[in-house]
């Protein structure tokens, strides 16, 4: 059973602390979640009449009907005494609900608050029961669930997301609320990194952000030694941010800021150059405000992704926006790897696979929305195009023959999927230098190619580096399956963080942050 709600009131650490008056601190253990001499019932015919007083619970009626309905419509959130300590706790985590990247607002709020700040210790009623319930499945499906598959799909993501139970989930809180306290990462973690992020953030919002950074006229980039105001906005700025630890009030690019300016350029996944110009000027130049929608946007599509993809402790997850690989084996980072992704014209696409073979001086067989648009035409151009690429036709279709000019490269790795997009190696080798990576028809080039093969089959007694390097090399198309499937996750992250919430972003490839966050923030 998914764990919903161990964020839930991790906050809570070693107690539940009343809203509405401060009462003494208690432990979980000690909670009574309705005793059974304390149970009351109310009346089912109420539930019919609370959604047309509040609409805006109606889509979760059907969790709301099927939980009273296994509860023989008992009191969960009150008995004879008035509102109990469970309903509190999650009303205190509820308020909190923006620490969690959930830009909405509760629905009927204000009636919410007068249940715990007026009305804790009277008798309860139906209407009251309801809107907690409703406030419960509201906060659960915002922060652990999000946007609907079918609104998640909208900003082309297409992974496979797990349908969780709420009700039954608030059944076994009930049963043991010491399970509120258990941190067993209900998120995958990059979600608690990015929560750490967005504080960060808030508290820099707070502080009233960071001004406009200007070249001067005529000015279209500094360099070190030179001086400039634009070094005193600099300086400002990458203090505001956390990129700089002081500022020296100095106006020369000095040797401290040269390294501030590299290490922001390199953790945003931008080649350094040790030049203040117009890019990183634009760069810097994002609000903070426009920061934090970035990192919300990005919780959300954690919310998309189930921490069980990851519990096996080997996979292969590639970030289309920061153009990065890793492969993760036995919980560890293996390898990580520059790679080049589709063009905005030819997408790569959000889902996931499970490796299965290796194909080794691989033919590459040209698909066929790229042999009528470029080959065709271009061999109605040059009558020897295709002898000049190491091209034959095969059939009706055309294939590029094994080598070291294949655009496959030497080694591809396959994950069978329907949008026909696998890993490979590349001859195009300094694409890998580049800031933007977008190049590709849609599958992925992995700089480390040959690195990869040697980390993925080093556990396979049939292979070595050696045995590696002739099958590369050797001209002749070989598959190979791999004993046990590594499953491959492609994903669009546009913000990730460490574990101390430094937050890195990217570049938004193929313009998808800005429709998610309307869907968000609507």
């Amino acid at each position: 059973m998914k764990r919903i709600f161990l964020i839930l009131l991790i906050s809570l650490m070693a107690s539940l602390s009343v809203v509405s008056c401060k009462k003494k601190e208690k432990d979980l253990s000690d909670i009574e979640v309705n005793p059974e001499d304390r149970v009351i019932q109310f009346d089912s015919t109420e539930v019919a009449g609370f959604f047309t007083k509040y609409p805006d619970y109606k889509e979760f009626e059907s969790d709301i009907r099927q939980l009273y309905k296994k509860h023989d419509y008992h009191y969960l959130w009150f008995d004879k005494g008035g509102v109990i300590e469970f309903a509190e706790a999650v009303f205190n985590q509820v308020n909190q609900i923006d620490a969690e990247g959930v830009p909405v607002k509760v629905p009927y709020k204000d009636q919410i608050d007068t249940i715990f700040y007026e009305n804790s210790n009277k008798k309860p009623n139906a209407n009251s029961e309801l809107l907690v319930s409703a406030m419960y499945f509201f906060y659960a499906k915002n922060v652990y669930q999000g946007l609907d598959t079918k609104e998640s799909k909208q900003t082309g993501w297409y992974l496979p997301r797990e349908k969780t139970s709420f009700v039954a989930y608030l059944d076994t809180l009930m049963k043991d609320p010491t399970l509120l306290r258990k941190d067993d990462s209900e998120m995958i973690p990059q979600y608690y990194n990015l929560k750490k992020g967005l504080q960060k953030y808030r508290e820099i919002e707070k502080k009233g952000g960071w001004g406009t950074i200007a070249l001067e006229e005529g000015v279209k980039s500094l360099k070190p030694g030179d001086s400039s105001a634009t070094i005193l906005q600099v300086r400002k700025r990458l203090v505001a941010s956390g990129d700089l630890s002081k500022d020296s009030g100095s106006n020369v690019y000095d040797e401290e800021l040269v390294k501030a300016i590299t290490a922001y350029q390199l953790k945003n996944n931008q080649v350094p150059d040790q030049l203040i110009g117009s890019n990183l000027v634009k760069d810097l130049n994002i609000s903070v405000q426009e920061r934090i929608k970035t990192i919300v946007v990005n919780m959300e599509r954690c919310r998309w992704i189930s921490p069980n993809f990851i519990k096996g402790g080997n996979y292969i997850a590639v970030n289309i926006p920061s153009y990065k690989m890793r492969y993760i084996k036995d919980g560890k980072l293996k390898l990580e790897s520059n790679v080049v992704v589709g063009k905005e014209l030819h997408q790569t696409v959000v889902f996931s696979g499970q490796m299965s073979y290796l194909v080794f001086s691989p033919y590459w067989n040209i698909p066929k929305s790229i042999l009528e648009n470029e080959i065709k035409p271009a061999i109605a151009k040059n009558s020897n195009y295709l002898a000049q690429h190491n091209m034959e036709w095969n059939g009706n279709t055309v294939r590029q023959k094994p080598g070291p000019t294949n655009s496959l490269g030497l080694v591809k790795f396959m994950f069978p999927n329907s949008n026909n997009i696998y890993l490979h190696d590349s001859p195009a080798k300094g694409l890998y230098e580049k800031e933007s990576r977008a190049f590709s028809h849609g599958c992925v080039r992995v700089e480390k190619a040959k690195e990869l093969a040697n980390a993925i089959l080093e556990d396979d007694k049939n292979w070595n580096s050696k045995k590696i390097d002739e099958a590369m090399s050797a001209g002749t198309e070989k598959n190979y399956g791999l004993k046990k499937k590594i499953p491959v996750y492609i994903a669009y992250f546009t913000a990730g963080a460490d574990e101390n919430g430094n937050v890195s972003f990217f570049e938004d490839v193929y313009k998808r942050d800005g429709r998610l966050a309307s869907l968000l923030y609507k």
